[in-house]
Order: structure tokens, then sequence, then C-alpha cells
């Protein structure tokens, strides 16, 4: 082969690859110009009747107002989140197929799970904050502490015999109790459930004197004295309860911060991410929307995919740090 007719074939090779490129930017381009095209799924990896659920099903049928197709709402729960969660790390990355999930699947379960079917963070496209939840710190009333710094004095003087309830191991109750112990050197004993339901109505019933719960589920009991509220877990004190200490402002650095975020598989196109961020995020501070939520303590919120993927980084190693120095394993 002479060197003119090298370069002649190098040159058509180039063509061509040149033209497959822009063929393949142009049917993403025209992906992302129509998006959606067709119906969306929405999966929420938890039953329904859930923070999340609600979510999802009042955002979800405003965006599909505003998107102008169907957005169906699919709960998959099971296996702490997982079931449902590794469904949309194996669907297709067009914006058809994404959740709404609590922050823990994302930041725990890799440290709970000995076996795990996606990885919480390289295996997903961040699109947009939604909430957060006001986690509370409630004790029975049989417990004499109105404040913090009284519960642990009283749980110093009683090793051993303040019971703590959680929805189950690893979930964010007991990781609220394990931290609370490692900080303060209290000795109390952890009591698993199944589920929130039976947690909360175990503390209500005196089986147990102690439960970190979002305040969906204590608010009411408290209103009604079957619980006292001693304080919130966030890194600042909640805009619904403003009156409410945090834990941190007794033992600085403790913290439990409980989010929800929007999810999509690895990979999605940035145009498509930052549509249904911008979507998403005008949906949640509706006033008829952000009234809803604060109805069940739940504070929305916003960030770019940006933030929420650096958020999302930083709390998978400080909770997969934690659960492991702790010993606490799922299974």
């Amino acid at each position: 082969m002479t060197a003119s007719t090298r370069r002649a074939v190098l040159a058509g090779l180039s063509a061509i690859a040149t033209a497959v490129s822009l063929n393949r930017s142009f049917a993403q381009g025209a992906t992302e110009a129509t998006y959606p095209s067709r119906n969306i799924t929405l999966i929420v990896p938890f039953a329904p009747g859930g923070s999340t659920d609600i979510l999802a099903r009042v955002v979800g049928g405003y965006l599909q107002e505003s998107l102008g197709r169907p957005v169906v709402v699919e709960n998959h729960a099971g296996a702490s989140g997982n079931i449902g969660t590794a469904i949309v790390a194996r669907a297709a990355p067009d914006g058809y197929t994404f959740l709404f999930n609590t922050m823990s699947v994302h930041t725990m379960n890799q440290a709970l799970f000995a076996s795990m079917p996606f990885d919480g963070v390289a295996d997903f496209s961040p699109i947009a904050m939604l909430a957060y939840v006001t986690n509370t710190m409630v004790v029975h009333p049989s417990v004499p502490a109105k404040t913090v710094r009284e519960f642990i004095n009283y749980a110093k003087a009683n090793p051993g015999k303040i019971a703590y309830a959680s929805a189950g191991v690893g979930s964010t109750n007991h990781l609220c109790g394990a931290l609370l112990e490692k900080m303060t050197g209290v000795q109390m004993v952890h009591v698993p459930y199944r589920g929130g339901a039976p947690a909360v109505t175990g503390t209500v019933g005196g089986q147990c004197q102690l439960f970190f719960t979002a305040g969906t589920q204590s608010l009411p009991h408290v209103k009604s004295g079957a619980l006292r509220l001693l304080a919130v877990t966030e890194g600042k004190r909640s805009s619904l309860l403003p009156d409410v200490p945090t834990v941190g402002e007794t033992f600085p650095g403790y913290e439990m911060s409980v989010w929800y975020g929007a999810f999509g598989p690895a990979g999605m196109p940035s145009a498509i991410v930052n549509k249904l961020n911008s979507e998403i995020s005008r949906i949640l501070f509706l006033p008829e929307v952000k009234g809803k939520m604060e109805d069940i303590a739940v504070e929305v919120a916003k960030m770019t995919p940006e933030e929420l993927g650096a958020l999302t980084r930083s709390d998978a190693e400080k909770w997969g740090k934690l659960i492991k120095e702790l010993g606490i394993t799922a299974e």
C-alpha cells in the first residue's frame, strides 16, 4: 500500500468515526430534547404509607402534570430498601426509571450487609435532594428526665436498665442509640423490632424507655402525653420545632441528619438529570406541597445534583466508618 493510499484510507476511517460520533451525539441530543416521550416509573423501595411513599406520590402527581407523561409510583419493599433500589441500579440510564429513597440505603447499607446487589454511591446518578426528616429523641414518661443531660445522668446511674427501640438492626434508630452510647459512655439495651410502627408501640407501652425516630411517628404521641420529647438529632434546630434543642447542644459532634433523595441509574445524561432536578425542586417548594410535608414533620430541601452526590459520598464514608467501629451488621 502506497503512502498516499494509506493516507486516504486513514482519512476515510477518520471521517467514518466522526460521522458515527456525530450521529450518536445527535441521537442523544434528540432523546434529551424530547424527554419524556413515554411513561416514567418512580420506585419507592419501601411499603406504602411511609414518608418516602408520601413524598413520591405527592411529587409524582405534580411531576406528571408538568412533564405531560404518566408517572407511575411502584413500591418494591424488602431487605432494608435493597430490593427496590437494585431495580433502579440495573435500569437503563435514560430517565424513565428512578427512585425516591432514604439516605440509609445509599450511605449505610454497604457497611451493614456482607453482600450487596449494588454500590450505593457508584451505581447511581444523584438527581435531587428531597427533604430532611425531623428526627426526634423521645422517652417514655416513666423516665425522670426532661433534658438530654438529665437523661444521660439517669442512664449512667442505671446501667443496662434503659432499653432503646429500633426498627431493626442497622436502622437509623439503632445507629442513633449506638452513637449516643459511644459518645457518652452510657450502657443501654438495644431492642430491635420488625419495623418502626411496632417500635413506637413498644416505647409508648413502656417496654422500651428511649426511641429515636421521625417526628411523623413520635409527635402525635408527644402531643397526647404518651411520650416526652427531649431533642432532635440534626446538626441544627428544626424550623418546625424551633424551641426543641439538638442533642449536639449537650454533646457537641452528635448528629444524625436523615434525608431523602432522588436517584437514577449511573450514567444518566446530565440534561435529563438537570431537568428532573429543576422540576422536582420547584414542585417541593410549592406552598401546598411544602405545607403537606411540614404537616408530617418533613422539611423540603433542594440541592444541585453535584451537591447531593457530595453529601452522599460524605455520609457513606462517615456512617460506614462508624458502623464498622461498632461492629453492627444487618445479617
